[in-house]
């Protein structure tokens, strides 16, 4: 995942990063549209922890990955919306074996989600993504 370019929406730069064939949005820069950068992670975690956003997203990797751990993705779904639920994009990605969401570290870095999945995310925060 190392090709990446810089596209502007609405005056705000939204990192893309091509993988094989396919797009990761940078939904750190998405998220940080809605708010400052120091919030945008409080956003993404946010997002998360949703049921509707588990669901999607273990439908979308039951979908596109053969290696996705279901057993521990019903983990998750069954804690979601739970006031004592808390789940990174590491532990999800770590303990799923998930492939639509990764975190980068370094320049560029931030968390990156499939562009299906970027999208997902985008449209609640703001109409222009």
């Amino acid at each position: 995942m190392d090709k990446n370019r810089v596209i502007t929406v609405q005056n705000i730069p939204i990192t893309i990063s091509r993988a094989d064939i396919d797009d990761y949005i940078c939904i750190t820069d998405m998220a940080a549209a809605k708010s400052d950068n120091s919030r945008a992670a409080d956003v993404i975690k946010n997002w998360l922890r949703n049921r509707n956003t588990l669901e999607f997203l273990g439908t979308w990797e039951q979908i596109y990955n053969a290696n996705f751990k279901v057993v521990e993705f019903d983990h998750f779904r069954q804690e979601a919306g739970l006031h004592t639920f808390v789940i990174s994009v590491g532990d999800w990605v770590e303990q799923t074996n998930a492939i639509g969401l990764y975190v980068k570290k370094g320049r560029y870095g931030g968390t990156y989600a499939h562009k299906d999945i970027a999208f997902e995310i985008g449209l609640p925060q703001s109409h222009w993504f």
